[in-house]
Order: C-alpha cells, then sequence, then structure tokens
C-alpha cells in the first residue's frame, strides 16, 4: 500500500486541518464529485461550495464544510486546500448546524454593512447639500443675471 496523503486545509486566518494519516478524499469541482488516492497524479482545481470528505487510515471519516477554494496536489502524497471560510467536522449533523450558524451570521454581517453604506451615503449627500448651498460662505454662488448689451 502507499504511503498516506498529507492534507491541509487553510483559511486565511487558520490552518483548519493538517493531517498525515489520509487515505482517500472527495470533494467537488464544476466538473462535479472526484476522489484522490494516494498516488494520485499533479492536479489542481477550482472547487465549489462542497462538503470536503477525507478518511484517516483507522477508517475515520472527518468531513470540511468550504465555501469554495482551489485544491492542489503535488507528488502524489501532499493534498492541500486553501479556502476563505471552512468548518471541519466529525458528524455530518453536527456539520450542517454549524453550517447554518456559519451562513446566518453572514448574513447578518452582510446586512449590518449595507446598513453602514447607506448611513455613509447619507451623511455624504448631507455634507455636500451642506457646502453647496446658495449664500454659504465658500458654497456656490448664485448665477448672475447676463448683462444686457447696447440696444
Amino acid at each position: 500500500m502507499s504511503a498516506p496523503l498529507h492534507l491541509t486545509i487553510t483559511t486565511p486566518a487558520a490552518v483548519l486541518v493538517d493531517r498525515a494519516d489520509i487515505v482517500a478524499l472527495r470533494a467537488e469541482d464544476e466538473s462535479g464529485s472526484f476522489g484522490i488516492l494516494p498516488g494520485h497524479a499533479d492536479f489542481l482545481t477550482v472547487l465549489e461550495a462542497c462538503v470536503v470528505r477525507f478518511k484517516d487510515g483507522a477508517d475515520g471519516v472527518h468531513y470540511c464544510a468550504l465555501s469554495g477554494g482551489v485544491l492542489s496536489v503535488e507528488e502524489g502524497r501532499r493534498i492541500a486546500i486553501a479556502c476563505r471560510q471552512g468548518t471541519v467536522s466529525d458528524d455530518l449533523v453536527a456539520l450542517e448546524g454549524a453550517v447554518d450558524a456559519m451562513r446566518s451570521a453572514e448574513s447578518d454581517a452582510d446586512k449590518r454593512a449595507r446598513v453602514e453604506q447607506m448611513r455613509l451615503h447619507a451623511h455624504a449627500v448631507r455634507q455636500l447639500l451642506h457646502y453647496l448651498r446658495p449664500g454659504r460662505a465658500g458654497g456656490v454662488a448664485p448665477a448672475a443675471a447676463p448683462e444686457e448689451g447696447p440696444s
């Protein structure tokens, strides 16, 4: 049997998985689901939002829900996945709950960002109107009436 795979799954903020005892991995890209076993050819693909399933040498199955990412296989034994966000679990039901919580938090953060953006936009418009008000020092002067020429 070939040597096991070394799997790392990272986000910009954390290393989610760093294991050297993986015997099989399944993931999903645009073309569909695929598997990787020890000795796999070098490979690079963009992952869709999916659940990566990996099996260790003791037949334990583990899961990592990703919001998409990049997977590479090097030398038939090193798998690296870089993603923006991910959640790891050994239980699919617990993973589903964690993903729901993550999506809910993301949705709340998006709403807060939109509200803040609207608040800043309204403030900028008020400031522009304040400084462009006719007759205000430094503001726009009223348009002068055209001079009448000789008749």
